[in-house]
């Protein structure tokens, strides 16, 4: 990955586009005008992008890209890291060639996307700057993934003398929500396929394999009990926190609504929370495995390879 120049005069863009709503097959890398920045705004030349799972799920038909306000057409995928090469009027926060991360909602593959200062993920993007010492493949990864496990980890907020059971936990969230209880000083049991044992082992987890008897191989494992859970992939790890005696306002999902659970939402992260997770980053407190990169040509391949969650880590597009 090459560091790009600040080119402010640039007038046109390889995008990712949609014209219909679908899977990978719909993706395209289309020559796009340049998106210019206006008053208030930032352009930033993307280097990397950072591929999560609700990037192909929002895009994956027209009534769910519906509820995250995305018409057609439409661009794909949301982490960004990259330099800025231009600033509108009135910007004071950034400069021309900033390193900069954050999110743009199903915009990010892209070689330019303009980002509102003050905007949010879902609303216009935001930016960060990125610390010293976070490549910019990193600092792609964080935003999406990042703030849902900051948000995770407050609603159960873990701490020493704590097991916490995380579901999912080799995945893209779960890389994060595992170290971070760990930094909390909790004990973690990571449920995962066998393959990915010795990757959460890495990440500080006790592996277990989920399925049918999960909760007897919990129980083996903390014959004291669990106290908090987090499920990140749908309803297992939430039912077996249940079935160990778990209470409820202690569990928290991602991707279920359930009864008397607390959803975490990334939208809902403490303020902070994501220049936190740079920091720690930066000071190699937080590792990010990069489980695989694809030159922006081969997005497609990119997808189907995220969409079989079973990645151990992140994807990342380099553009």
């Amino acid at each position: 990955m090459q560091e790009p120049n600040v080119n402010t005069s640039a007038t046109t863009s390889r995008a990712v586009r949609l014209e219909s709503f679908g899977g990978r097959e719909v993706l395209n890398l289309r020559e796009v005008p340049a998106p210019q920045a206006a008053s208030g705004q930032i352009r930033v030349r993307v280097t990397a992008a950072g591929l999560n799972p609700m990037d192909w799920i929002i895009t994956s038909d027209a009534d769910t890209a519906a509820r995250f306000g995305l018409t057609l057409p439409s661009g794909f995928g949301t982490d960004y890291a990259g330099v800025v090469d231009q600033a509108g009027d009135g910007v004071t926060e950034f400069a021309l060639g900033d390193r900069v991360f954050g999110g743009a909602l199903s915009r990010a593959v892209a070689d330019y996307v303009v980002i509102d200062v003050t905007g949010t993920i879902a609303a216009g993007g935001d930016a960060h700057r990125t610390p010293d010492g976070v490549d910019d493949r990193t600092a792609a990864t964080l935003a999406i993934a990042g703030c849902t496990a900051a948000a995770a980890l407050a609603v159960v907020n873990p701490g020493p003398g704590d097991t916490v059971l995380i579901g999912g936990a080799g995945g893209g969230v779960g890389v994060f929500a595992v170290q971070l209880a760990r930094l909390a000083g909790a004990r973690v049991i990571g449920t995962g396929s066998a393959t990915s044992a010795d990757a959460l082992r890495a990440l500080g987890a006790e592996p277990v394999a989920y399925g049918d008897g999960l909760a007897d191989r919990v129980r083996a494992l903390a014959p004291a009990g669990v106290t908090a859970a987090i499920d990140l992939y749908g309803t297992e790890t939430l039912q077996v926190a249940r079935e160990l005696g778990v209470p409820d306002e202690r569990i928290t999902t991602i991707a279920a609504q359930v009864d008397g659970i607390t959803p975490a939402n990334g939208a809902n992260a403490a303020p902070g929370a994501i220049e936190e997770i740079a920091g720690l980053v930066a000071a190699g407190q937080l590792r990010v495995p990069i489980a695989a990169r694809f030159p922006v040509e081969e997005i497609r391949a990119a997808v189907e390879l995220q969409a079989g969650r079973h990645v151990h880590g992140k994807i990342v597009i380099d553009l």
